[in-house]
């Protein structure tokens, strides 16, 4: 029976084109997610990537998918570093390993001659693949996702507020961002260029009302939490989390992930990603996406 239904199979390969093809990549994603991310990461994760100024978009045009028929089935893409090469796959399609292994080996980036191939835990059929082509584990984590069906519940400590999404400005969050994630600290205070908020805006599922800012009696953003809601999957895609340094360890960044909660059960999602950081844990979310880093000695 196999060998029947692979013959009727029409597949064909081309490279990604990034002014046409995102769309139908992130319905592809959408179609194939699962909780435990066992068919590749989800649409938001790339589409984030895409939009944000952190990522090197200069050899997307490396990026591989593979159809059956004009629907897709089979993607081979880089995010961040740009030798990060990830594998999204349609189950039924195992058989395009083989084929997809090989075209990231010989023609994804390399930087300093490496290359990392990033496996979810019950990505099988690729994970076998690259074993056999001799490639070994360097590396592993475990990231966190909150199920729904547990509570999240956190109330904001004293002196703080969310803002109203109708109020959010996005030169306030650029500063929270740029400080919550040390830049000032290591680079210098803000220079007041917001144009990366603006640019992340455009992406086709951004929108800026479903985060969570909170802000301090002064009017200061303090702790930002995005938001990627994506109803088809019920998932809540939590990107990013930060608080500026003098506000850590109030709560702050567990009061935004329990807003978050509040705001998107009632809507439907069952679940909402996290971090690998021990701190997801604490507030109860689960280990449930395995990540593996694998590498070739040259």
């Amino acid at each position: 029976m196999y060998e029947v239904v692979k013959r009727m199979k029409n597949i064909t390969s081309r490279n990604f084109r990034i002014l046409c093809d995102f769309m139908d990549i992130y319905q592809f994603m959408v179609e194939i997610h699962e909780k435990d991310w066992r068919n590749g990461v989800p649409a938001p994760f790339l589409e984030y990537a895409l939009s944000s100024d952190w990522m090197d978009k200069s050899m997307v045009h490396r990026w591989k998918l593979w159809e059956d028929d004009g629907k897709i089935v089979g993607l081979v893409f880089y995010e961040y570093p740009i030798q990060n090469v990830y594998f999204s796959l349609r189950p039924g399609y195992e058989e395009l390993t083989e084929e997809m292994v090989t075209y990231a080996e010989t023609s994804m980036p390399r930087v300093d001659g490496k290359q990392t191939f990033i496996i979810l835990g019950s990505q099988v059929a690729i994970k076998e693949t690259i074993m056999k082509a001799g490639y070994r584990q360097v590396y592993e984590e475990m990231e966190k996702v909150f199920d729904f069906n547990k509570s999240l519940d956190y109330e904001l400590p004293e002196g703080f507020c969310f803002v109203e999404s109708e109020n959010i400005s996005l030169e306030k969050i650029n500063e929270c961002v740029w400080k919550g994630f040390d830049h000032e600290a290591e680079e210098g205070p803000w220079d007041g260029d917001a144009e990366e908020m603006y640019y992340l805006l455009m992406a086709p599922h951004m929108n800026i009302k479903d985060a969570v800012v909170i802000e301090n009696d002064a009017g200061e953003y303090v702790c930002y939490a995005g938001m990627w809601w994506t109803p088809d999957n019920h998932l809540a895609y939590m990107e990013p989390l930060c608080t500026v340094p003098e506000c850590r360890k109030m709560g702050l960044a567990s009061a935004a992930l329990a807003e978050h909660y509040r705001r998107l059960k009632p809507l439907g999602a069952t679940h909402m990603t996290g971090g690998s950081n021990p701190f997801y844990e604490k507030l109860g979310f689960d280990s449930m996406v395995y990540w593996t880093y694998w590498e070739k000695d040259l």
